[in-house]
């Protein structure tokens, strides 16, 4: 087990795990306009541990702060704190995050549902007070939480939030747990061919063109799990758990890229079960996921996949991309049936999943399919979709379910608003269902994405951002890790923040690493103990 010299400081009533104060770039109270003005705008149905009036009070102690030239990735970072504070609730299992505010009946204990809670440990890892994370992972697993009831990818978002905090202390004491999960989906969702299968609709995915069976979902969770699994156990010094379970990554990932991947179409697909199944005839975009999880082998030629982020008869859209390619004769964005499709209209769930895999491929070895100027148009694309027109015509940030591609429409909350039969007033979730919508990351995809800071267990600090070259500045600040407050900023001059020009990179206020231009460097934390 690392273990790791805490500060403990109280945050608006709960204990917050992260370093002594250090030398700040940014001021809080610079930013403190945006959360007065999403309370303002505000509706504020539901409520959980920290409400609206508390906003500002949790936030300022507990998120990293960001300061850039662009207004809507800088507005919808601020705004996607701001929602991810609502869903932070206190149970009688400890701190949960939920996906919904109010209770909807496909819900489990205390209206936690697994399919987003990978997400919400991805995102909630930077936030100062790593108890609620900690609560949340023991909730799952021991709380009383179903983790099985849709796919979630349990421990590797463990993991992550481990890397972060540097602390594996909570990871380790729930190993056990860990795996015997893992064994529950091996003998419930898997098949002798040794792939897993999934309905789509258990993949959160309903009335997905590529439907049910042997999906790149599923299988690259298991193998994110898999690896996760086997990093936790080598720590712990169980040197044969961690062997059978890197063995058990290997077959998922020799299964995957010789079974799911189609050739002729240059992308990771669904194959339906039973014998003599071919692979469905469109790509989705779950096809994606395997680079989640960093499964795909290098130089074998997959990266050709994510030309389709790119093209219109892809998944490119005004507010997309889309959850399924536009060319093919099945592509929907449907205000008939079921209010929530996965066969064509957008969703942030997939949206965050595709952006955090092209950061991760982006992290690799260079390849000519896509490249850092893609990734941000595709981040700008879906920080502008954060919006929603109001009857009086304000537009105001807005985080929902599904959206129209062509016009941002969120179709969902358009559908059930219109019903008739009372589903907005009850049942199916009541009132502004999916309003502050908890099923995706924003944060993060900035964070370790675009800002570049790339998580590892170990005490090298490793940064590679994704900045447009335009840009002449950006600094994210106060960000928890490992124990430390980490502070990257970007100084095309050196006169915006005046601590040098380039890309400075400091622990606690004392720089640890620097390069004039825009690229990968890394430096080495202080050591606490001294």
């Amino acid at each position: 087990m690392k273990l790791h010299m805490l500060w403990v400081i109280a945050v608006a009533g709960t204990a917050a795990c992260s370093a002594p104060a250090s030398p700040a770039v940014l001021e809080a109270e610079a930013f403190r306009h945006y959360v007065a003005q999403f309370n303002k705008d505000d509706e504020e149905i539901q409520r959980n541990l920290y409400p609206n009036a508390e906003a500002w009070d949790f936030l300022e102690h507990n998120m990293p702060l960001l300061d850039c030239p662009d207004e809507d990735i800088q507005r919808t970072y601020y705004f996607r704190w701001w929602t991810y504070r609502k869903h932070i609730k206190k149970t009688p299992a400890g701190f949960i995050v939920d996906e919904f505010l109010p209770p909807v009946s496909w819900a489990g204990k205390c209206n936690a549902i697994p399919c987003p809670a990978g997400h919400h440990f991805y995102e909630g890892r930077w936030l100062r007070n790593c108890g609620i994370l900690d609560d949340y992972a023991r909730f799952w697993l021991r709380g009383g939480g179903n983790p099985r009831a849709y796919s979630f990818w349990a421990a590797d978002a463990i993991w992550a939030h481990s890397m972060v905090t540097g602390d594996t202390g909570v990871a380790i004491d729930l190993l056990p747990d860990l795996i015997r999960n893992y064994e529950a989906w091996e003998k419930t969702k898997r098949d002798p061919s040794g792939l897993f299968w999934q309905v789509d609709d258990r993949d959160g995915m309903e009335v997905s063109i590529g439907g049910s069976g042997y999906r790149a979902t599923i299988n690259s969770y298991q193998f994110g799990d898999a690896v996760a699994i086997s990093r936790i156990a080598a720590l712990a010094g169980q040197k044969d758990v961690a062997r059978e379970f890197m063995e058990k990554a290997e077959q998922i990932k020799a299964l995957v890229q010789t079974k799911l991947w189609d050739k002729d179409a240059q992308f990771f697909k669904v194959l339906p079960r039973g014998e003599n199944s071919k692979l469905v005839d469109v790509r989705e975009l779950h096809g994606f996921t395997p680079w989640y999880f960093n499964l795909p082998d290098t130089g074998k030629g997959y990266e050709v996949a994510w030309k389709q982020l790119m093209d219109p008869e892809g998944f490119f859209a005004p507010f997309g991309p889309t959850t399924a390619e536009q060319r093919h004769p099945q592509f929907r964005v449907s205000y008939e049936g079921h209010e929530c499709q996965w066969n064509g209209p957008s969703w942030p769930f997939s949206t965050a999943i595709t952006l955090t895999a092209l950061a991760n491929l982006l992290n690799g070895p260079p390849q000519q399919a896509i490249n850092a100027k893609d990734y941000f148009e595709v981040l700008s694309i879906y920080a502008k979709s954060h919006q929603l027109k109001r009857d009086d015509g304000r537009i105001v940030p807005w985080i929902d379910e599904n959206l129209n591609p062509a016009n941002g429409d969120w179709i969902s909350r358009t559908r059930l608003k219109s019903w008739k039969d009372g589903t907005w007033d009850a049942g199916k979730g009541g009132v502004e269902r999916g309003k502050d919508y908890n099923h995706s990351t924003y944060c993060d995809l900035i964070i370790s994405g675009l800002v570049g800071l790339r998580p590892r267990i170990d005490a090298t600090v490793e940064v590679n951002p994704l900045l447009p070259r335009s840009w002449e500045f950006c600094c994210l600040d106060q960000i928890p890790y490992h124990g430390h407050l980490l502070t990257i900023l970007w100084d095309k001059t050196g006169e915006k923040y005046h601590k040098g020009k380039g890309l400075r990179v400091l622990a606690d206020g004392r720089e640890i690493a620097a390069t004039e231009n825009l690229g990968r460097v890394t430096g080495k934390l202080p050591d606490m103990s001294q």
